[in-house]
């Protein structure tokens, strides 16, 4: 009886259609914003061509192994995040709804910056932010005002928001395959073409080999200093899409004989690569703006984050030949790469949905696109959006991620005794073997550095705040953000599925075991 239930819903699961697909919409997730703006900085602070020593073993010993984990779930239990962890144990359940919140909470937000690059894309074009782009940016487009729940729509950044979720209502619609595989097989090479052709650009400009000398010179005393570890890894943990539902829920849509562990190795090699070409571009580019200040990189600001792609590049771009081509290539790069990470969000979400309530995709497309949509322009295209989108993010990605991670970890390896089994199975559908050092590195290594890691956070927000951030707006946008996915986590796991069979049957996940002994 629970093979014939569970069976069919198996066969019936949407797929990719190639290889190809799953893995550029992985490298898509994995690609995004933070690997532009984030990646640069952090190296350059943490002891700049040192870094990539922690940077590697980061990637080596948390990074592979997280994204593995995530993988294996996926492809093992076919499904999202709350049903693939509810076929694990059923108490788990809230787990997989604490990854989706994460998702809604983390897509409401990402829109916004995706927004702000579509319009400073039509911005290169006359140049628009003038001689004081940091004016222009807060002041004069997003309109930033105190650090207050607006309700003052900013329409420079409302309308290519509303863009920005029509593009990915239509996308879910198409689904899997037609939609997400598509799109990433379109926009994953063309933002690598138009974003290497930045790159080698900048590589011309003045100035440009003082920058690179200031990105790749090693401060070997880095080393020695535990936070530069802590920034790598939390580096890759950030930049590679895992822990928060989206890699389970991609992996989910594999065929039952996909190579997992190779594609997830030519992911995560695509992902650092790409990080390193930006840091490539970055610098050259920041080298020939303190070419043109007659001063040095070190004593330039603005190198990470949103400030770097809305202040800093903008006031290089006026001051480049051919500066409007170069501030359209660059921009244009921040869209590719947010839209290819933004939709890996969306359908973790759309499919959570769509197997709780026992829905079509078509269905769970719409509601999910016009909920996330609603809440999206609400909160983020006001005068207080650049505020809280700013709040929102720094509690979601360094709170909420990283305890996601660590419970994960944890209930997996430790207190549901899934480690072999998911060994087993990446083994048996894989050329890449996995060994028990992979058992070590996922429920013992990575559950430490990441426990530091939220230990010191939690700690420096509640002693230091966050910013200069009145207290009830932190705790309404900060701790209010956990809050709301604690709740999600909750509410959702007591609302019953629709299908019982589909949930409360015996998963007869596929290969048994006991079959393939490694």
């Amino acid at each position: 009886m629970a093979t014939a239930m569970a069976q069919p819903a198996q066969e019936s699961r949407e797929q990719w259609n190639h290889q190809a697909g799953f893995i550029l919409a992985a490298i898509g997730s994995a690609v995004g914003l933070g690997n532009i703006w984030r990646f640069p900085g952090v190296a350059y602070s943490s002891g700049s061509g040192a870094f990539l020593i922690p940077y590697l073993i980061a990637l080596l010993t948390a990074g592979i192994p997280i994204l593995f984990l995530d993988y294996a779930i996926g492809h093992r239990f076919r499904a999202a995040p709350p049903l693939a962890f509810r076929r694990m144990a059923k108490w788990a359940e809230p787990l997989g709804w604490f990854q989706t919140g994460l998702l809604f909470v983390i897509g409401i937000y990402y829109a916004a910056v995706i927004a702000w690059a579509m319009s400073y894309f039509v911005f290169s074009f006359d140049l628009r932010w003038g001689d004081d782009p940091a004016t222009f940016f807060v002041s004069e487009y997003l309109q930033v005002g105190d650090p207050v729940v607006s309700t003052t729509p900013v329409w420079g950044v409302l309308i290519p928001m509303a863009l920005v979720w029509i593009l990915m209502l239509v996308v879910l619609l198409l689904g899997v395959a037609n939609g997400i595989g598509k799109l990433n097989m379109i926009f994953i090479p063309l933002l690598v073409v138009i974003f290497t052709a930045l790159v080698i650009r900048a590589l011309f400009l003045p100035g440009a080999l003082d920058g690179l000398d200031a990105f790749f010179t090693p401060d070997w005393a880095a080393l020695a200093d535990p936070n530069v570890w802590i920034a790598a890894y939390a580096q890759i943990f950030f930049s590679l899409s895992i822990a928060f539902g989206i890699m389970i829920t991609y992996a989910s849509y594999q065929r039952r004989k996909a190579n997992m562990t190779s594609s997830g190795l030519v992911v995560a090699f695509a992902n650092s690569s790409f990080e390193l070409l930006a840091g490539i571009g970055v610098f050259a580019t920041l080298g020939f703006m303190a070419h043109q200040a007659n001063t040095q990189v070190s004593e330039l600001e603005g190198l990470t984050g949103p400030i770097l792609s809305f202040v800093t590049f903008p006031k290089v771009i006026a001051e480049m030949p051919g500066g409007n081509i170069f501030g359209m290539l660059f921009f244009a790069s921040l869209v590719l790469a947010g839209v290819t990470s933004l939709i890996s969000i969306m359908q973790g979400v759309s499919a959570s949905v769509q197997e709780k309530f026992s829905i079509d995709r078509i269905k769970a497309g719409l509601i999910v696109s016009i909920l996330m949509g609603a809440v999206s322009l609400f909160l983020f295209s006001t005068t207080s959006g650049l505020i809280a989108l700013d709040t929102v993010d720094m509690w979601s990605n360094n709170i909420g991620i990283v305890l996601s991670a660590i419970v994960m970890s944890i209930l997996t390896i430790w207190i549901m005794r899934r480690g072999r089994e998911l060994r087993i199975h990446l083994n048996a559908v894989s050329t890449f073997k996995v060994g028990p050092w992979w058992t070590v590195l996922v429920g013992i290594l990575g559950p430490v550095v990441l426990g530091f890691m939220l230990v010191q956070r939690v700690i420096t927000l509640i002693t230091e705040g966050y910013e200069g951030y009145p207290g009830w707006y932190i705790g309404v946008f900060g701790w209010g953000t956990i809050a709301f996915v604690f709740i999600v986590s909750v509410v959702f796991t007591l609302i019953p599925w629709r299908r019982k069979e589909f949930s409360d049957a015996q998963f007869n996940a596929w290969p048994p075991v006991k079959e393939n002994r490694s």
